[in-house]
């Protein structure tokens, strides 16, 4: 039965207008899409996004099914992007599946978005042992303590598997990577760019990967 104190949303109301940025310019990827991502993810973070390198990863399974999430980019550059998990969750399996994925930057703050699609492979061991020994410890035990996607019965397991761990590791100076945890790097096809427009005209730019380098061109909004 429906609480009679909560109102439907309105969501005809929910509608901002668009307009801070100064539009988009092709020329200002330079063949790339690197410099100007590193740009606009810096300007994010300084004008009040929270974790800006936090971005929607879509993966899809064997059922064909897509499934989203949010995770944490550690790492952009003009190989692509790396971002660390348990490779046994659902989304690794996703990705051991079909090896393609895409993120999305969505900084609605400043009315700009960077959508990413291509190929994701698991990174080198060393690569993922390199990250990992930056993680602070309590996230270490974290990730001895939980078999990510498995069904749990109760916040209270939750806290005791977690507490056993931390008891088991309290003596490991420097705890080890455990096997089922890793990363990936998401090398680009296509990136596309976005600014809010006025009036629902949108800047789109697209960056296409080919065998000569990248291509650049405007997208209808």
């Amino acid at each position: 039965m429906e609480d009679p104190a909560l109102e439907p949303a309105d969501f005809d109301t929910m509608r901002v207008g668009y307009g801070l940025n100064a539009s988009l310019d092709v020329g200002d990827l330079h063949d790339d899409w690197v410099a100007l991502f590193a740009s606009w993810l810096d300007e994010a973070g300084r004008r009040g996004v929270r974790e800006p390198n936090a971005m929607v990863l879509g993966t899809i399974g064997a059922d064909r099914r897509p499934s989203t999430r949010t995770v944490l980019c550690k790492g952009a550059d003009e190989r692509g992007l790396t971002f660390f998990t348990t490779t046994s969750s659902r989304k690794g399996a996703q990705l051991a599946q079909s090896g393609y994925a895409s993120a999305t930057f969505p900084w609605l703050v400043v009315e700009r978005q960077v959508h990413v699609e291509g190929e994701c492979r698991p990174l080198d061991r060393a690569d993922c042992l390199a990250y990992w020994r930056t993680r602070p410890r309590g996230s270490q035990v974290a990730a001895w303590a939980s078999e990510q996607s498995q069904p749990v019965e109760s916040v209270e397991e939750l806290t005791s598997l977690y507490a056993i761990a931390e008891k088991r590791l309290a003596d490991v100076e420097e705890i080890p990577m455990p096997d089922r945890w890793g990363g990936y790097r998401l090398r680009p096809d296509r990136v596309e760019f976005w600014q809010g427009g006025r009036d629902r005209f949108h800047d789109r730019v697209e960056c296409l990967r080919g065998d000569g380098g990248w291509t650049v061109r405007r997208l209808q909004p």
